[in-house]
């Protein structure tokens, strides 16, 4: 790709952006929210037409009028916002308009259905039934569905956005096994990733964005420091470093209490108490009860046994409004599709748990809204400084913040936070590590949940780690790395409790 320009009203997302990326290699690409990344590679994926520039394809210029042309010369994109389409099958899924047919209308089901099972062992999860409709499948299965689709084809160049945002560490491991056996029969992956130690595991070059200009190509992956790339994507050097936490563990009356909670077939029956101040965090494998407990905690999902108690005080199991009118808020691990009103400004978006605040006779004093939101909004440091702007227009580390600033409107005493920087730059990650340590410090009792051990160490004052539904070790979390809490979620042996010593 030469000379890559790509405009809309009002933004020049791309400018004169050059790529090339070669066959069996890794190219990753770098760059804040904003930076031109998505748009790159949806030109490349036919969905956007550039306004000026060239595309070769081995080697021949090529002009990528739609994305089934790029997928008929080879090219298969996945994006971080997967495009399965909920109700239908597995199988349905990955062959998605390309079914086997047999006199060139019938679709063959069951050859459909063998095919898959084929491609999802390849992908080392063969215990997905294709016949299953993806909509009931977990986040990281979507997402090796959406894999599967692309392998599909005869595929030489697969672009991923982002594909371990969903994975824990043992199916990142089994992603970047995937990789490096397509990469060894030749096919070449362009690779989207905010977290710097998965590209110098699997990348080979990057390319870094910024503004919508390459500020910097060819680098090698494994070799440049992680200072340049950060200075290079952000134009400043960030230390990647967490907010300190308060010199003493935090004390007082616990605002949030779980006693013997427990959903039969997710997590078994689990204690844990939050103090004002103090960042519990959930460290597990995808699929251990981590969101399912975040979720009962917050009503989401009804417990088969246990109660949980706000100020000493228990809550209607399986009733969020008795949650939120407690002071529980929660910021879930998919924001897009269950926190926000992607189609809404931000300050309905911010007053949506608090409108009858501004209620006057009826009807919603919209000046009162507006100056609340921005006022929550202002304390965030949310950009743009404008509440009015539509919430789907903001870069995801500022949707974070806006989901935030719901519960800092509501006055919440408990935070639940599911995978709070899921696909969040480095600057905005430290801008929510700020904001997290902040609101704890104001008296926040805060649950936290992530996918990234070194976020959980940084971030909480104390963690218990769970395996399949159940605690096997709690400690404060300065006794912890992150070799230990991996080797508990994936060994460990009976339970143990307290300060992380065994029980008797």
């Amino acid at each position: 790709m030469s000379g890559i320009t790509k405009s809309f009203p009002g933004v020049r997302a791309l400018d004169g952006v050059d790529l090339d990326v070669q066959a069996g290699e890794v190219h990753c690409l770098l760059g804040q929210n904003g930076a031109g990344k998505s748009t790159l590679i949806k030109v490349l994926a036919g969905a956007h037409q550039p306004d000026t520039g060239t595309i070769r394809w081995r080697g021949e210029p090529v002009a990528l009028r739609s994305p089934i042309a790029a997928m008929r010369l080879g090219i298969a994109t996945i994006y971080q916002e997967l495009d399965l389409v909920e109700h239908l099958s597995v199988a349905e899924n990955i062959h998605l308009g390309h079914e086997p047919t047999a006199a060139g209308f019938v679709v063959r089901t069951r050859a459909a259905h063998t095919a898959a099972a084929r491609l999802l062992e390849r992908l080392g999860h063969p215990g997905i039934d294709p016949a299953r409709p993806v909509g009931r499948l977990p986040a990281a299965q979507q997402q090796i569905v959406s894999m599967a689709g692309a392998l599909s084809h005869d595929v030489r160049l697969i672009v991923m956005d982002e594909p371990s945002a969903a994975l824990d560490p043992e199916e990142v491991d089994n992603l970047f096994r995937v990789v490096g056996a397509l990469t060894a029969d030749g096919v070449a992956v362009v690779y989207i990733s905010h977290r710097l130690e998965e590209i110098r595991r699997i990348g080979d070059r990057v390319t870094v964005l910024k503004d919508g200009r390459a500020v910097a190509g060819a680098l090698p992956a494994r070799t440049t420091p992680t200072r340049e790339l950060v200075a290079l994507m952000t134009g400043r050097t960030v230390e990647y470093v967490f907010p300190g936490r308060p010199p003493a563990p935090p004390r007082g009356a616990p605002v949030l209490q779980v006693k013997g909670l427990a959903r039969e077939g997710e997590f078994e029956a689990l204690d844990l108490d939050v103090r004002p101040g103090e960042i519990v965090g959930l460290a597990g494998l995808v699929g251990s009860g981590r969101s399912e407990i975040l979720e009962t905690v917050y009503g989401a999902r009804r417990p088969t046994a246990g109660r949980v108690l706000v100020g000493g005080r228990p809550l209607r199991p399986g009733s969020v409004r008795a949650a939120v009118r407690a002071g529980v808020g929660l910021a879930p691990e998919e924001r897009k599709a269950q926190a926000l009103l992607m189609l809404e400004p931000v300050t309905r978006n911010v007053s949506v748990s608090t409108l009858a605040r501004f209620a006057r006779g009826g009807w919603i004093d919209r000046r009162a809204e507006r100056a609340a939101a921005r006022a929550a909004t202002r304390e965030l440091s949310l950009r743009p400084d404008d509440p009015s702007v539509p919430v789907r227009t903001l870069s995801g580390g500022n949707q974070q913040k806006a989901v935030l600033a719901r519960w800092l409107l509501r006055g919440c005493r408990v935070l639940l936070l599911d995978e709070p920087t899921r696909g969040v730059d480095v600057g905005a990650r430290a801008e929510l590590y700020a904001v997290i340590r902040r609101l704890a410090g104001e008296g926040l009792a805060v649950l936290l949940v992530s996918s990234e051990v070194p976020e959980v160490l940084g971030l909480a004052d104390r963690v218990l780690v769970l395996r399949e539904g159940r605690v096997v070790h709690t400690a404060p979390a300065r006794d912890l790395d992150e070799h230990r809490v991996l080797d508990l979620v994936m060994n460990a042996q009976p339970a143990v409790s307290g300060e992380g010593s065994p029980a008797p």
